[in-house]
């Protein structure tokens, strides 16, 4: 079942300025569907027979993923299945018929995971302080779970470039540790590959997007919600960053994927002690 489609939704306007707002729509699809296609292609994150779960959280990026995948799929030299999923984690509020029903119009297979970590991370983390730790440890336990009871090959996460870069600073800045998020991850216990299909695109790409495809947005009462994340703060300095000089944060992803172990500090990767003895 290859999925149908996704349609555009154009805002009114007078014709020369619609045809203008299509092209320029058509140039964004074509774009990020040519950095989907080579992140693929760099990282082997498909392979023929693949059964891959597209991790849907309601919001933008996933849907582009998906949006995205599906595109691929339909001209792809290898056949593969995409099963979309969704944690429902019982936040108050919660929409729970928006997904299938946007799932099911695309005809694309799909399951809903309903567990209630709502609950858990509200006990458990004090009020006030950042419940992301906690939330994403049990999101991912749950997922993978499911993964394996159904024979998932790839588990597809929604991550783009911009959160790539992000947790680089992240880690550094409170964690003292040069990493990031890789495109491609085998999981802690070895039993789930976990691939990023949106590694190479922009997050105001996706959210161009998500405006002109009209995906069903469903907020987030956790991880979006909260005041003063760390996360926030370095999008910001990022954000300055980028307008000061365009194209920094391409060139710090970029810089991800070129490392001089022999220019850093790492002991354990490059053989300082032998330097200058014969």
């Amino acid at each position: 079942m290859g999925g149908q489609p996704i349609p555009l939704r154009l805002t009114d306007a007078p014709r020369g300025d619609a045809r203008k707002q299509k092209y320029n729509t058509d140039k964004l699809i074509k774009r990020l569907r040519r950095q989907v296609g080579r992140a693929v292609m760099d990282y082997d994150m498909i392979n023929e027979g693949d059964r891959i779960m597209v991790c849907l959280s309601g919001g933008k990026d996933s849907y582009a993923m998906l949006d995205l995948l599906l595109s691929l799929k339909r001209s792809a030299p290898v056949d593969f299945e995409l099963i979309a999923v969704n944690l429902d984690q019982k936040q108050p509020g919660f929409p729970a018929h928006v997904l299938p029903e946007f799932l099911e119009g695309l005809g694309v297979p799909w399951h809903v995971i309903e567990k209630d970590t709502y609950s858990v991370v509200k006990r458990i983390i004090p009020e006030g302080k950042t419940t992301c730790g906690l939330c994403s440890r049990l999101r991912r336990g749950t997922l993978y779970e499911f993964a394996r009871k159904h024979g998932m090959t790839k588990i597809a996460l929604g991550h783009h470039m911009d959160d790539i870069v992000e947790t680089f600073f992240l880690n550094l800045f409170h964690g003292a540790s040069l990493k990031a998020m890789p495109p491609k991850l085998l999981s802690d216990n070895g039993q789930h590959v976990v691939i990023r299909p949106l590694s190479y695109c922009r997050e105001k790409d996706l959210a161009r997007l998500s405006s002109v495809r009209g995906y069903p947005i469903i907020p987030c009462n956790l991880c979006g919600s909260q005041p003063k994340l760390e996360r926030q703060n370095i999008k910001a300095m990022l954000a300055a960053w980028e307008r000061q000089q365009p194209g920094r944060t391409e060139n710090i992803f970029r810089g991800l994927g070129n490392i001089a172990p022999s220019q850093l500090c790492d002991r354990s990767l490059f053989d300082f002690t032998a330097l200058g003895k014969l």
